[in-house]
């Protein structure tokens, strides 16, 4: 590396580019290596070379033909996403029937019970699989109904008294909503993969940000509730039935804007590695 007139150059081996598969966790890297030179001898731009050669092309997203910049980095350069029209099917009163009964165990809220079966539904059915300890499939199979009839609403696995509250139950990648210790809505959720795991501990929500622009991988990050460094609950458009994040806890946009609206800055976060 080599400095001058605020311009720092950084001469980097094609291991530090060469998982083009993985695009997050390349932009993570860039932003972590940019932060991390700037202000180091008045650096206040970054020029990347690999192997000596210039890096055009080499991150997704980011202009590396040119010196960066952490202020080009902090800059969105995206519009907020917006989640897909649903195209949901005719009312059937058999779904409306499976839906009231999501509603009675917490899975799904009051007036959610149209009777179509869109991705609010679907979300609700995989949470109860996930916490029944089904097969995650999202879908209304035999297993699953019969389970239906049965079941008792989620409880928490803590205890607290008055108050809002969430817990993140990692082994069954669920989120219980809890209030004066009963479990208000459980959703499906996908934290951390293994490689980035999601902390178990004891935090506090520290911020409500109904559009939060994630410099690590250039990125929104809506309806986004931090409670620990740069890990949050917030809205994705892909929310797999397993860890899949880099730490935060994603939520589909069907139940995203119900969990902003429910927290509060300072609302206690319980994260659970076995339930």
């Amino acid at each position: 590396m080599s400095v001058a007139n605020g311009l720092a150059t950084v001469d980097l081996s094609h291991a530090f580019a060469r998982n083009r598969r993985n695009v997050g966790s390349m932009r993570a890297r860039l932003s972590e290596l940019v932060g991390t030179l700037t202000g180091v001898q008045g650096t206040q731009r970054v020029k990347l070379l690999i192997d000596g050669a210039t890096t055009k092309g080499s991150f997704p997203g980011i202009p590396t033909g040119r010196p960066i910049t952490l202020h080009l980095l902090r800059t969105p350069n995206v519009p907020v996403p917006k989640p897909p029209p649903a195209r949901l099917p005719a009312p059937d009163p058999a779904v409306k029937a499976t839906q009231q009964r999501l509603i009675a165990l917490g899975y799904m809220v009051k007036g959610d019970d149209d009777g179509r079966l869109g991705p609010a539904t679907a979300n609700a059915i995989l949470a109860f699989q996930k916490w029944e300890r089904l097969n995650r499939t999202g879908l209304l199979d035999s297993r699953t109904k019969k389970r239906l009839t049965t079941a008792t609403r989620p409880v928490p696995r803590t205890h607290r008294g008055a108050g809002k509250r969430a817990e993140i139950l990692l082994d069954r990648q669920v989120g219980l909503l809890i209030k004066n210790d009963r479990v208000i809505r459980a959703i499906a959720v996908s934290s951390g993969k293994p490689s980035t795991p999601t902390p178990p501990g004891s935090y506090h929500v520290y911020a409500k940000i109904r559009k939060w622009w994630s410099v690590p991988f250039r990125e929104w990050l809506p309806y986004a509730l931090p409670f620990v460094g740069g890990i949050a609950f917030h809205q994705f458009p892909d929310v797999p039935a397993y860890p899949a994040s880099h730490g935060c806890v994603r939520q589909l946009p069907s139940v995203a804007p119900w969990t902003y609206r429910f927290g509060f800055v300072g609302m206690p976060v319980k994260v659970i590695a076995t339930s």
